[in-house]
């Protein structure tokens, strides 16, 4: 486990002597907290822990203390088991320079095998091409071999490139799970989402048959499917806001090293994927804060901006992926 938690220290967060390194956890993830905070311990005297009960749900606000914890930060971790990286506490701690290193659902097992051995600085200059094709286009066509037909608009919103590495205030990034994502403007979105991978959230994880989700004016509309699907709907009915609806982000993996599991860093990561985020959609470049925000996956995606195809059936077409080998896949 100290080889992976150097790897996030020295690599990923490139923490300096000095730095105030805070590491967030719960009380389910306490032993990865032990070891980045160890890690950590090497390189800087200033390391603080602080623990707090799970969230109820993915999204929801940390407790008042720990967010004024996070934004006296240099450098934040986040090893947590319900995810509180869209949420206001992280978007500030940010916005006051923090570097930030998510690690939602990370379990011990990810600090040994798996996406944290995957080439960072190899798979950047992709990850920053599909950035910069996401940020300078209007009109968006996905579509996968399982039925997945969706268009929208990403006129004027920026992308988000997350490579795993943080260098510079403000950055934030997820590990292992490289991937570079958008923020649909909202009521664009229209057609047809079929998640055939996972829904590493809310205990849901791999699909056991495809769940359909019906869009209309920038939101779900309609949840259809197995059980996993009617649980999914009656989750989100029970939070009373039309807001959870909302589609809020696409995003692509590019980690050939992570794994489709179930667990939301490994599976987010996994290469020639795509997901859909629905929720919040704040810290993406959108304007929707609601309580929850989840990510659908699918296979082999193929994907048209502005009329060009850029990635087909899973595979990018652009002299940045050259380099990238990606383990064979379902």
């Amino acid at each position: 486990m100290m080889k992976g938690a150097r790897r996030l220290i020295s690599l990923c967060a490139n923490v300096q002597p000095g730095e105030q390194v805070l590491v967030v956890t719960d009380f389910d993830n306490h032993r990865v907290a032990e070891a980045v905070v160890a890690a950590a311990y090497e390189v800087t005297d200033n390391v603080s822990m602080i623990v707090m009960p799970p969230r109820s749900i993915d999204g929801e606000e940390p407790t008042k203390t720990v967010a004024a914890a996070m934004r006296g930060a240099d450098v934040l971790f986040t090893p947590v088991r319900q995810s509180i990286t869209h949420t206001y506490a992280t978007r500030e701690a940010i916005g006051n320079g923090a570097r930030g290193i998510m690690l939602s659902q990370f379990n011990p097992g990810m600090l040994v095998r798996g996406g944290i051995w995957g080439d960072f600085e190899a798979i950047r200059p992709l990850c920053f091409k599909v950035g910069e094709l996401l940020a300078n286009c209007d009109k968006v066509h996905l579509t996968t071999p399982g039925g997945t037909d969706l268009r929208l608009s990403l006129k004027g919103r920026p992308s988000n490139p997350h490579c795993g590495l943080v260098r510079k205030p403000g950055d934030f990034t997820t590990v292992p799970n490289i991937e570079t994502s958008s923020s649909p403007v909202e009521g664009t979105s229209e057609g047809v989402i079929v998640v055939d991978a996972s829904i590493p959230y809310y205990g849901i994880g791999l699909v056991k048959e495809p769940i359909r989700m019906d869009v209309r004016d920038g939101k779900v509309s309609k949840i259809s499917g197995g059980s996993q699907a009617d649980f999914l709907d009656r989750l989100l009915a029970k939070q009373g806001d039309p807001a959870v609806y909302n589609i809020a982000q696409i995003s692509f993996g590019l980690n050939p090293e992570c794994p489709m599991e179930g667990v939301m860093l490994h599976d987010e990561g996994v290469y020639g994927t795509a997901h859909i985020g629905i929720g919040t959609s704040v810290l993406l470049g959108g304007v929707v804060k609601t309580l929850t925000h989840f990510d659908a996956l699918m296979w082999r995606p193929t994907l048209t901006l502005d009329g060009k195809t850029v990635l087909k059936d899973g595979k990018w077409l652009v002299p940045e992926a050259s380099v990238i080998h990606p383990v064979p896949s379902a």
